[in-house]
């Protein structure tokens, strides 16, 4: 299945992020944290400001950090996915 996002909207695929607590390296999946990272897999067009389209800043294959909580995510052929707005992206990794 294919997903376009709608106007504002960017498909993000959550990278998955080890914890380290004490010592001890944890994988996400015992940390039960929602990941803050993820890579762009697909953007809308923009979103419509007085009338005129707004390009997102953000694109494909950028690695960006989102606020934990802000995303939506979604399930897509066994393969888990966030929806976040532009808002929701913070920062551009580099």
């Amino acid at each position: 299945m294919k997903i376009k996002p709608l106007r504002d909207h960017i498909l993000i695929e959550p990278l998955k992020q080890e914890v380290k607590r004490g010592g001890i390296l944890l994988p996400d999946t015992v940390a039960k944290e929602r990941p803050e990272q993820g890579k762009v897999v697909a953007v809308g067009e923009g979103a419509v400001v007085d009338g005129k389209l707004v390009k997102p800043v953000v694109k494909k294959g950028d690695v960006v950090l989102f606020t934990k909580y802000g995303p939506n995510q979604i399930k897509v052929d066994e393969k888990e996915y966030l929806i976040a707005e532009e808002k929701d992206i913070l920062a551009i990794i580099e």
